[in-house]
């Protein structure tokens, strides 16, 4: 559980369609380690246990231990969950390339935030994005037009974590 005094919001993370389960393995363990509350997990994107309850070593192996420190749940369709937080007062935070995006510094966690991350190459679906209050993206400097999914969720989460 995150430190309170430190995490004046809770953050929560919702993964749609993240395909590596290398990928989902590191953003436990980043997330874990910016305090975020809970991780859901929508669409395809890979459980730290498989629907034996068994548990995934190639989760485990990038996780490090974060997926038994942090809470998580596989969720249906992820508008459920989305409309039951934005109705208990959380923002919800679509982090994608688009044109109504604002520069990630510029977001300010100013209450409970939910923050969505999508698949690695088609990013979040245009009706998941369609519930997002806010759209937020890293401008790209260089040649490549965009950074892996885990190393997009530690830039975020921990920019998010700093502006409280």
């Amino acid at each position: 559980m995150p430190d309170t005094l430190y995490m004046q919001f809770p953050i929560s993370v919702l993964l749609h369609n993240v395909r590596s389960i290398h990928n989902v393995g590191s953003i436990f363990r980043t997330s874990e380690a910016a305090g975020v509350e809970k991780i859901y997990l929508s669409g395809y994107t890979p459980a730290p246990t498989d629907r034996f309850g068994r548990k995934r070593k190639d989760i485990k192996k990038t996780a490090l231990g974060a997926e038994n420190m942090l809470p998580w749940e596989k969720i249906g369709p992820p508008s459920g969950v989305i409309a039951k937080l934005k109705k208990d007062g959380w923002a919800v935070v679509g982090v994608e390339q688009d044109t109504r995006a604002i520069d990630y510094r510029k977001c300010t966690v100013r209450k409970p935030t939910l923050f969505v991350f999508g698949n690695e190459v088609r990013g979040i679906p245009s009706v998941l994005r369609a519930k997002c209050e806010t759209l937020v993206e890293i401008p790209m400097h260089g040649k490549k037009e965009s950074l892996n999914v885990s190393v997009v969720a530690g830039i975020v989460l921990f920019r998010a974590v700093d502006s409280h």
